[in-house]
């Protein structure tokens, strides 16, 4: 089956209330179609250095920042496909490559076991990625609950809600079952809006007639900021080297 391998395009996130979820469906029937896949939970390893070098770079709100994960859409088994994606963020753009293989050969490429079967532009930047920080390990495991939409005249629109994250740092393993902490308040839905261009005009409406505004959100962020750095602050995690949050330092 086909995929896309290369997306260059603005990710701008909400996070909704059920009430403002409801009515920005409502809004989007009549142009908007859910994607073949309904509501899929999707599952994700975050890799990062010992003293979480990338996570605690991107919560700085920098100009440039990456990230590498291997991703499932349901459970994962050995031999069935997941995604490798090496996520860049530079000014406000994002621009993501990936690779699909089978779980178990995707586990041995990102533990240094292997190569990667193809040689691409794609997998030479990951391996490049992999030798620059040398200690990458996995670091959270990531689920949630998705729902894709794309717009009716292009597909290359997409918004998706997000519900049920949960996070982990043991049993991190795509072909575990889905359990963890609440990254998200119950009740709170993370929309994103995938464009490669501007916003149509019901949606701006909607979201300024209900008062929704775009902020700035990290799964994996939240997720060091809720739990993995009061852990290791703690002395229950693995590493001492982990700084403070931005968040954390300014409220303390």
């Amino acid at each position: 089956m086909a995929f896309q391998t290369v997306f260059k395009r603005y990710e701008i996130k909400y996070l909704l209330t059920a009430e403002q979820k409801q009515k920005i469906l409502r809004a989007m029937a009549p142009y908007m179609v859910a994607d073949q896949y309904g509501k899929t939970t999707v599952r994700n390893i975050y890799f990062d250095t010992d003293n979480f070098q990338l996570v605690r770079h991107s919560i700085d709100d920098p100009v440039y920042k990456e990230k590498l994960r291997v991703r499932s859409y349901g459970a994962a088994d050995p031999q069935g496909a997941v995604f490798v994606e090496l996520k860049k963020k530079y000014q406000k753009v994002v621009y993501k490559r990936r690779i699909a293989m089978p779980q178990k050969e995707a586990a041995e490429w990102m533990a240094g076991i292997r190569h990667c079967r193809s040689d691409s532009q794609i997998s030479r930047e990951i391996d490049y990625f992999l030798e620059y920080y040398k200690t990458l390990k996995p670091a959270v495991f990531l689920s949630y609950d998705r729902q894709a939409y794309y717009l009716k005249d292009c597909s290359e629109f997409r918004m998706t809600f997000d519900e049920n994250i949960l996070c982990r740092r043991y049993d991190i393993n795509l072909e575990s079952g889905v359990y963890g902490d609440h990254v998200l308040a119950e009740g709170l839905t993370l929309m994103e809006v995938k464009c490669a261009a501007g916003m149509p005009l019901w949606l701006t409406s909607v979201l300024s007639e209900e008062h929704i505004y775009k902020t700035s959100f990290s799964k994996y962020g939240m997720a060091y900021k809720k739990f993995i750095y009061p852990a290791l602050k703690s002395g229950a995690g693995t590493s001492n080297n982990a700084d403070e949050p931005k968040e954390a330092k300014k409220y303390a």
